[in-house]
Order: structure tokens, then C-alpha cells, then sequence
């Protein structure tokens, strides 16, 4: 029999290093080991209570069960472009210029396809989340990797960036606040990458899925003059909302834009469930009482996961927004893999090696807020009994 191969793109890419390390962890709790992981990030508490009534009480309806329009249902555009509103002060149209995903990272890829052509370049941060990568890979795109460092404050340098063939590039992926550092947006960065898409014809496609986690300025780059032109907005309510698992986000743009991505979309999908829908319309008019309690719970852990990044004998900045924590090795460790994993089998706490998330991550490690305090507290006491 003649031997069969699967497409080249499938070997440009590798399975995700989660995938790989929680089979890992599993076995190790099936031997009795009880990991406490601190690494992967999904919110761990439940979504509103109404939330959850909305979708128990549509999925008795008979009409929910059919398939549903790939442009979500009316009432959810409406309910985004209310929530942008209300939150970002960012106008857009419920009818054009809003798109739901069946999650951010089903949208990264739709926009990989919708605008690039095999050979087109894509910028890249690093560190900055993998799929970014492997979705460009699939695209058969040219990946230009642009640094993010700590003494630039994990911000693009705009003049490295300005010495690219940019003639060659149509696209760049950001995520303001930043994952993994938890580096912060700020008004005058956003301004600087609509600029720079603007004067180069580049796409600016902004992921922002932690802006409510720690972050009492919640910013979407399509505030900015002249970003919607140029620029496309992911959001989620996987973080925000404590809805990771429901897989229910969202993709702002201009009507140019957003028919592009249709046509991909429309190709792949039949829609989503009616009452996960319906649930999202509730949860995105959660007032604003909801997201500070739901960061009063990760404040909480936060000061938890310091304390571990201390024992750890890592240091990290205390001005990082979003749903981790990000720290420096200490002085004299050269692999963060190798760090990781000692702690894993020495301490049964499981945290993520930062070169996964390219280059510039390795020499740090990131920990998840997505766990109790208790199980925080006993990660702390762990290790504070190795370092003994």
C-alpha cells in the first residue's frame, strides 16, 4: 500500500505544549500525586446565576435546538455593540461591524485565512500567545517575529519594526494586556499601532480578552481615532465572564473587513447553540458590580501567587493586569523547562515555562490565577518546604 502523508502545513505545526504537559499531570494525580496546577488559564468560578437560568430555561424551548445563523442571533450583535459601548465608549453597528466567534481562538484563525495569502508576512510578538504562530502556519503565511523584552517595558520597538520589509507584511497580531507578562494598554501604545497600520497598510488585529481581569481601565484599540479603518478587535467572555468553556466571544471591525472574515466563517460553521446565545446577552449586561467581584476573588489570589513568585525566588512587576502572573528566574537558573519541571516533581505544583510562548519568554515563568486560594496556599507551602 502506497503510504499516505498528511498536508505539509500539518508538519509546520506542533500539538500544544498544554495538551502534552496536563496528560502529564494527569498521570501523575492518577499515581496519587495531587498537582496543584497553576498553569493553565480557565476561570474556575461559575458565570452568573441568571446566566446560567437563561440557558436552562432556552434549552427546554423547542425552538433552540435547530441550527442557527452563523451571524449569531440579532438580540447578541446588539448586546456587544451595547457592552463596547457602555465599557469601551467605542459606536459600532450591530449589523456590520460585529461578528460572533464560537471563541478568540476559532477567530484567529478565521482572520489568518480571510487576509493572508501564502507568502504574505504576519508579525508576531515574542513572547505572546502560541496560536498567533500556529494559526499563520496553517495559513502558509511568512512569520516576522517582532521582540517583546522587559527593559523595553514588553513593548513593540517601533524602529526595529520600521526596519522590516513591511512592503511584504499585511498583518499583526497584539494583545494589550499582554499575555503572558501582563503588561498593560495604555492610550499612547494603542495610538502608536493604528499609526503604524495606518501608514504601512498593515492590519492591526488587537486580541483583548483580559482587559476586565485586575484592570480598573478596561481599553479597546478601536477607541482610538481612525483604528476602526485599519484595525479588527477580538473579545471574549471566556475571562470576563467566567464562560471559558461556553467558547463565546466576539470580533469588532469596520463592514469592509467583517464581510471578509464572513466568507471564511460562513464556510466552517452552521452557528451556535440558541441558549448559549441567549445566556451570552445575559451575561454581557452584568453590571458593573459583577467584574468587581470578580476581581476581588483574584486580587485575592494574586497577593497568593506574589508570595509563591517570592518562595520561587522570582522576581516580576507588580504593575501587570490580566489572569497571571509573570516572574524573572532567579539569578543563575538557565531553563525555565528545567525550573518547571523541578518544581513539578519535587514540589507537585505545576506552573508554566515561559519559552513556550516564544524566545523572549524563555528565562520566566507564569502562574495562573485560576485556582482556590486554598489550593494557592497549600502551592505556597509546598514550596516554601523545598526551599527549605
Amino acid at each position: 500500500m502506497k503510504k499516505i502523508e498528511p498536508a505539509r502545513r500539518v508538519n509546520t505545526i506542533e500539538e500544544y505544549y498544554f495538551a502534552r504537559k496536563l496528560r502529564e499531570v494527569a498521570r501523575l494525580n492518577a499515581e496519587g500525586k495531587d498537582i496543584v496546577s497553576l498553569g493553565i488559564g480557565g476561570p474556575d468560578r461559575m458565570p452568573a446565576p441568571e446566566v446560567v437560568e437563561t440557558l436552562c430555561e432556552a434549552a427546554h424551548r423547542a425552538d433552540s435546538h435547530s441550527y442557527q445563523p452563523f451571524l449569531g442571533l440579532p438580540e447578541l450583535r446588539q448586546a456587544m455593540a451595547d457592552w463596547y459601548a457602555s465599557h469601551y465608549g467605542v459606536t459600532l453597528d450591530p449589523q456590520t461591524e460585529i461578528l460572533p466567534l464560537i471563541g478568540s481562538k476559532e477567530g484567529i484563525l478565521h482572520v489568518s485565512l480571510a487576509f493572508l495569502n501564502p507568502g504574505d508576512g504576519v508579525l508576531v510578538p515574542n513572547p505572546g500567545y502560541p496560536t498567533y504562530t500556529s494559526a499563520s502556519k496553517l495559513a502558509l503565511a511568512e512569520i516576522f517575529p517582532y521582540d517583546l523584552k522587559e527593559e523595553t517595558g514588553w513593548e513593540p520597538d517601533f524602529e526595529a519594526l520600521e526596519r522590516l520589509p513591511l512592503e511584504r507584511i499585511k498583518l499583526m497580531w497584539v494583545n494589550y494586556p499582554h499575555m503572558p507578562t501582563g503588561t498593560p494598554a495604555s492610550r499612547r501604545l494603542l495610538e502608536k499601532l493604528v499609526d503604524f497600520g495606518r501608514r504601512h497598510g498593515i492590519v492591526i488585529a488587537h486580541d483583548n480578552p483580559y482587559s476586565f481581569i485586575l484592570n480598573d481601565e478596561p481599553m479597546s484599540i478601536l477607541s482610538i481615532p481612525g483604528a476602526k479603518e485599519v484595525c479588527l478587535e477580538m473579545n471574549s467572555l471566556s475571562k470576563s465572564h467566567n464562560m471559558a468553556g461556553w467558547r463565546m466571544a466576539m470580533l469588532a471591525t469596520n463592514p469592509e473587513f467583517l464581510q471578509w472574515i464572513i466568507k471564511v466563517k460562513s464556510n466552517v460553521d452552521s452557528g451556535q447553540f440558541k441558549p448559549v446565545m441567549l445566556a451570552a446577552v445575559k451575561a454581557l449586561s452584568q453590571p458593573q458590580s459583577w467584574y468587581e467581584e470578580v476581581n476581588r476573588t483574584y486580587w485575592s489570589r494574586r497577593r497568593i501567587a506574589e508570595r509563591i513568585m517570592t518562595a520561587l525566588g522570582c522576581s516580576f512587576r507588580p504593575e501587570q493586569r490580566g489572569l497571571f502572573l509573570w516572574g524573572r528566574l532567579p539569578e543563575g537558573e538557565k531553563s525555565a523547562e528545567k525550573f518547571c519541571d523541578r518544581i513539578l516533581n519535587d514540589a507537585r505544583v505545576f506552573i508554566t515555562p515561559g519559552f513556550i510562548f516564544g524566545s523572549n519568554g524563555e528565562g520566566y515563568v507564569r502562574i495562573s490565577l485560576c485556582a482556590t486560594e486554598e489550593r494557592m496556599e497549600e502551592a505556597l507551602k509546598r514550596i516554601l518546604e523545598i526551599s527549605k
